[in-house]
């Protein structure tokens, strides 16, 4: 944070919230308007009734694929007059007012249909869908704009698993991460993944054109150093925070990356770095052709820690893999406050699980604490009702909304 101080009060952050969320067409729900203020927000309902869709749409005000990483054409409405079948015809909105201090602003998210001519095996028309994003009636060209008007940071039961299995789960949360600071991350992740793709298809096509795939390796080793660098900027921010910023409840993390071209960054300049990658890249070639592993910052591993026991988060207990990844949430939300000058919203689904009653609390302390506005979502109520009179309280029933 470069000599940034770290108490929250010695700075002026502006408290932001979606204050009117309108869903069209999303998921479960025809058409659903939700009114509120920058409070916090708890949704309750039964497992199934539409708790999380509702954070789902508000993580799509942000870049990405949202919380689900879902595909578009996943998220449109079913309808359930044509034998619960997709509705081709049906495309998916988001609306939203977002307050940020004493700034308001109308954020529109929609998917629209395109057809385009393709050449196929059929030789037939093709549709797809494309995401359009609109800012007070404007539509932007790139979804990194959002970053001046909104971020979200978000929990889920699926992010529970976050510390076990492979590494790309942690490396997309890492990623996440980032673009909170760093606005371009996205759009260097998304050029370097079609820059990958297509050089392992000419490799695997048999396609050797030097000339070619050295393009390619060029501009891959640039950018993939690009994103190694934001990488370990963003981890080495976060640690320096959570040192400063010891909790008493959560665990305290360390947090490091595991990854060839993040540890070159440790001992050379970043243009080195890139000419290594280029040769290293260039070496791999052989290793396409006979479907071994090809390094790079596609094989970065995220590791996170439980400080005072010295020990990796994949050993720890359910409930402490909970309580760190609690901590990472705690600690990014006070650090971007602190960063951008204002709050993100938290979006954190079945958060309580895995929780002890004193965790839990602590959780809710915390959330006052940090004024920012969070949309929680239960099976109980109860749960949150130290909340009462910070947050407003709403039931799900048959896909509508109302007050406790």
């Amino acid at each position: 944070m470069d000599n940034l101080a770290y108490n929250l009060d010695c700075f002026t952050v502006e408290k932001s919230g979606v204050t009117r969320l309108t869903l069209t067409d999303f998921r479960n729900y025809q058409f659903l308007r939700i009114n509120t203020g920058t409070e916090s927000v708890v949704i309750t309902g039964d497992n199934g009734a539409g708790k999380t869709n509702i954070l789902e749409a508000i993580s799509f005000l942000t870049p990405g694929r949202g919380l689900r990483s879902a595909r578009l054409a996943d998220i449109k409405r079913i309808d359930i007059k044509k034998n619960n079948d997709f509705n081709p015809s049906v495309c998916w909105a988001v609306a939203a007012k977002v307050a940020k201090g004493d700034d308001c602003f109308d954020i529109t998210t929609a998917v629209e249909p395109c057809l385009k001519e393709v050449r196929d095996d059929e030789d037939g028309n093709r549709s797809f869908e494309r995401r359009i994003v609109k800012i007070d009636g404007n539509k932007i060209s790139s979804q990194a704009e959002l970053g001046n008007y909104i971020s979200a940071i978000w929990l889920t039961p699926q992010m529970d698993r976050l510390f076990r299995g492979g590494s790309q789960p942690r490396r997309s949360f890492l990623d996440r991460l980032v673009y909170d600071f760093d606005m371009e991350h996205a759009k260097r992740i998304s050029s370097f993944d079609h820059l990958y793709k297509e050089w392992f298809r000419l490799l695997k096509d048999g396609k050797h054109d030097n000339f070619w795939l050295s393009g390619l390796e060029e501009n891959m080793a640039s950018i993939g150093v690009a994103i190694a660098a934001a990488r370990r900027e963003q981890i080495a921010r976060l640690n320096t925070f959570i040192e400063h910023e010891p909790d008493d409840v959560f665990p305290s993390v360390r947090l490091e990356l595991d990854g060839t071209i993040e540890k070159l960054l440790d001992s050379m300049p970043a243009i080195e770095a890139e000419d290594h990658y280029r040769e290293l890249l260039k070496k791999m070639r052989r290793n396409v052709l006979y479907n071994d592993t090809v390094d790079g910052i596609n094989r970065t591993d995220f590791k996170v820690y439980y400080r005072k026991k010295g020990m990796p988060a994949d050993l720890c207990s359910t409930g402490e893999q909970k309580s760190l990844l609690i901590s990472i949430i705690l600690a990014q939300s006070k650090c971007q406050s602190l960063y951008k000058g204002f709050t993100p919203i938290m979006l954190l689904d079945e958060v309580v699980a895995h929780l002890d009653d004193i965790k839990r609390e602590a959780l809710i302390a915390k959330i006052k604490d940090l004024n920012v506005q969070a949309w929680i979502t239960s099976t109980n109520a109860d749960l949150f009702e130290s909340l009462r009179g910070h947050a407003r309280f709403l039931q799900i029933d048959n896909n509508q909304l109302f007050e406790e």
